[in-house]
């Protein structure tokens, strides 16, 4: 197992020490350790009906609107939740769905909008369905008008410190995960992405500059079948892309514009067997930008290429992690097996998830 699930995963006893989770991260999202603590709130879903307005107790989105400061989500039993707005993720939340089989799905999905210190974990988010312009009870309970949202499963907006890990993700209608307007902190590991066009945005438009300051780590994820494209795709900031398994692609697994650095590192690329063999992909507009994408210790079969930057330099994608984001990299001959268990895990009610 990688170094995320070995932190957690092999404690047979996990259930009673949920809150070990926070324990585990790496990256950019850091040690979640504003997530626990004594004055943290569990709170067990136990509804799985929505209201945007009026929720229930027992229900999540309770808990995101009613349930202040620190709060550790978990579930009573398998669900799928059909939510009728955005819901709008609250600062210091962990949404634990280790245990049960968690749907959420042919609604609404979730927005983290000015957000930090949140976990995502063990979900199975798909179907989501493009909202239009609307009023939504957020954090605090205080009513929020949102824009239209295009069906993304995870958008974050202005969020820092956040980390997604072990979920599974498909069929929606624009992309997977979001990371735009100024995000910076973030963590994507051990998800599986399928079935999808538009995978993973990192930065928000081509006229968006704060996003140069964007850091996200995209580690010991498993990208298909049936992906297509941006996995990542970068603006601006700078994407470490390490460990990951990718089961081909259409147009493109790893591209970007306006001046990304992305360094993939020790991933296992195996091509599609008819179509485009080539990686990565850059918009070229003209204006005179540099590139710098680097391929580290990579592996590549059936055909893959990787086009590095000519300037690419070894000191200048460095991660730079700090002591608390740095982690033991895998040769990417590993990479199967670190990987194998990415997704939402199947957790047995007596044995080690």
């Amino acid at each position: 197992m990688n170094v995320i699930d070995k932190c957690w995963r092999t404690d047979r006893n996990w259930r009673s020490h949920r809150h070990q989770l926070a324990t585990c991260s790496v990256g950019y999202a850091g040690k979640m350790m504003s997530n626990i603590g004594r004055d943290v709130i569990n709170y067990k879903v136990t509804d799985p009906s929505d209201d945007a307005l009026n929720p229930k107790p027992g229900t999540l989105r309770y808990a995101m609107t009613h349930v202040k400061g620190k709060v550790w989500i978990t579930f009573k039993r398998d669900m799928n939740i059909t939510l009728q707005k955005p819901l709008l993720v609250s600062s210091f939340t962990a949404i634990d769905g280790r245990g049960v089989n968690v749907h959420i799905s042919g609604g609404a999905c979730l927005v983290l909008q000015r957000a930090n210190n949140v976990i995502i974990h063990g979900l199975r988010i798909h179907n989501c369905v493009a909202q239009p312009a609307g009023p939504v009870l957020g954090p605090d309970a205080k009513i929020v008008h949102l824009g239209p949202v295009d069906g993304d499963a995870i958008r974050m907006l202005s969020s820092s410190k956040i980390w997604i890990d072990h979920n599974t993700l498909y069929d929606c209608p624009d992309g997977l995960i979001d990371v735009t307007r100024g995000s910076t902190g973030v963590t994507i590991s051990n998800n599986w992405f399928r079935s999808q066009n538009k995978v993973m945005l990192l930065g928000h438009d081509d006229g968006f500059r704060r996003d140069k300051d964007m850091k996200v780590t995209v580690a010991f994820n498993h990208f298909g079948p049936r992906c297509q494209q941006r996995m990542p795709r970068v603006r601006f900031g700078y994407a470490h892309v390490v460990n990951n398994l990718y089961l081909g692609w259409g147009a493109y697994a790893i591209g970007g514009s306006m001046d990304p650095t992305i360094k993939s590192q020790a991933n296992l690329f195996i091509a599609p067997k008819d179509g485009n063999k080539e990686v990565t992909w850059r918009q070229h507009n003209g204006n005179g930008m540099s590139w710098n994408f680097l391929s580290v210790e990579d592996v590549f079969e059936n055909g893959a290429s990787f086009s590095q930057s000519r300037s690419g330099g070894g000191v200048a994608v460095r991660p730079n992690y700090s002591a608390e984001q740095i982690f033991p990299i895998e040769a990417a001959r590993e990479v199967r097996a670190l990987t194998k268990s990415a997704g939402a895990l199947k957790c047995p009610r007596v044995s080690r998830c």
